[in-house]
């Protein structure tokens, strides 16, 4: 009994730790799909390929959205015009290094500065170098074949007014709308990993925790799979990381803060409806490479 008491204590604390940032999260990347478009920020896009990658590494700061929605985004700034190198840039450090993402592994982690720079540098220095490596060795855009659009509607079927036509209120009924409907998409994921998290710090030994944690090289790579299969939001992985602390070592949770938005199961399908298998499978591989030498390099400097 008292065990199930204990799963309960955690889990229900880790839910009600994230929920308040996952709700900010959601607010504000309804107000930055409705009132922010790609259009604009494609035409800001240097041509220099290090300069593109480097500002598609920054641009995330102004898209506070879960990895969740930042594939069908980034589908839709590689389709207006922006390289495939900015774009994968911004796919992958924007579900990280948005504020509201930033400030709740601050809170998570104690009000600990540390882990906000660690975890934002490093996903910076991920992404950075996996985009410019993808822009040599995908010259054209590896993206599936587009469906044609539609020439017409079906009769009876009326077509939505420009964007910039509506008005406030219906501009603002729509970020509700965008808000609630990605807080419960990401919700069930967050519930979830909570489960998993709290069930395993119940039921798996605290020996064998800190047998996995203490070689680094193992530790990070547990963390990395245990990332991609809890498919957390990056809004709330924080909360989830900061249980392991007295388990893993630095760099091991640093692998799990960044490896995480970037890829995991929720948007390894995305990717593959959007990209080809095989680009999916070299950005996937290149992502675990730089993490994980990232996380090491962490732990030596940081541990």
């Amino acid at each position: 009994m008292n065990t199930f008491l204990q799963l309960n204590t955690i889990f229900i604390s880790m839910v009600m730790e994230a929920i308040p940032f996952v709700l900010v999260g959601v607010l504000v990347s309804g107000l930055i799909q409705m009132f922010l478009t790609e259009r604009w920020i494609a035409r800001v896009m240097p041509k220099n390929r290090l300069l593109s990658t480097m500002l598609g590494c920054g641009v995330g700061v102004l898209f506070p959205a879960c990895e969740c929605g930042i594939v069908p985004i980034t589908r839709r700034l590689l389709l207006k015009g922006v390289p495939l190198h900015a774009g994968i840039a911004f796919m992958l450090t924007g579900p990280i290094i948005n504020p509201v993402v930033l400030f709740a592994t601050y809170i998570a982690f104690g009000n600990d500065w540390r882990m906000v720079g660690i975890r934002a540098g490093l996903a910076v220095a991920v992404a950075f170098f996996v985009a410019f490596i993808l822009s040599f060795l995908y010259p054209k855009l590896p993206m599936r074949n587009e469906a044609p659009v539609a020439a017409s509607l079906e009769p009876g079927v009326e077509i939505p007014p420009p964007l910039d036509a509506r008005t406030l209120g219906a501009k603002l009924g729509e970020v509700v709308s965008h808000a609630i409907e990605e807080f419960f998409s990401v919700g069930k994921y967050l519930v979830i990993g909570a489960f998993l998290a709290a069930s395993m710090q119940t039921f798996v030994p605290t020996s064998t925790l800190l047998h996995l944690g203490s070689d680094p090289l193992r530790s990070s790579l547990v963390m990395i799979a245990l990332a991609f299969v809890m498919s957390l939001c990056s809004e709330a992985d924080a909360f989830i990381a900061s249980s392991f602390r007295s388990s893993f070592t630095v760099g091991s949770l640093s692998a799990f803060l960044v490896f995480g938005p970037m890829i995991d199961i929720k948007n390894t399908l995305m990717l593959l409806a959007t990209f080809r298998a095989r680009f999916v499978a070299v950005l996937i591989g290149l992502v675990v490479v730089f993490t994980l030498a990232g996380s090491l390099l962490v732990g030596r400097l940081f541990g």
